[in-house]
């Protein structure tokens, strides 16, 4: 640009408060509350919903030790450690879903996902079946807290 034309700003409008209805503005509370009772009144059936998770973890884990770590093995066990990163926090498993996530972040990347460690990947699923056997929900927990700073350190030590 020279000085003769110094450009032009150009402000967008802001059309997605409008669509929201302003900071608040379009959440009923009364919804929100009954989100909220129907989760709680749901809570009675998370404990076998994390167990269900669980199963197919494990499930995910033997098909990759009997088939070898293929694409297709290592996907199916990804989509099912991110089904848990998604819903321990929501099945009262905040512990889970960290775990969850550095099991995710190991083998999120699927040029690198045929070289992570079994090792690992091991320690990340026994660390959750553990914690749901245990019930050690949260890294409050001594034992929580061990495990899960133990396995994020690995993961960021292997680069991942």
């Amino acid at each position: 640009m020279s000085q003769q034309n110094p450009g032009q700003v150009i402000q967008v409008p802001n059309t997605l408060k409008l669509k929201v209805g302003g900071r608040f503005g379009a959440l009923d509370p009364s919804a929100i509350a009954k989100a909220e009772a129907a989760l709680k009144s749901l809570s009675g059936n998370f404990t076998q919903w994390l167990q269900d998770e669980v199963v197919k973890l494990e499930t995910a884990r033997q098909r990759v030790k009997a088939e070898g770590m293929t694409a297709d093995t290592m996907e199916f066990l990804y989509l099912r450690a991110h089904d848990l990163k998604g819903l321990g926090t929501t099945y009262e498993y905040p512990l889970i879903t960290r775990i969850g996530a550095s099991l995710c972040k190991l083998i999120d990347d699927k040029d690198k996902r045929l070289s992570a460690p079994m090792a690992l990947i091991d320690a990340h699923i026994d660390g959750i079946r553990a914690a749901v056997r245990d019930e050690v929900k949260t890294d409050d927990h001594p034992v929580g807290k061990v495990l899960i700073t133990e396995l994020e350190r690995m993961v960021t030590e292997m680069g991942a």
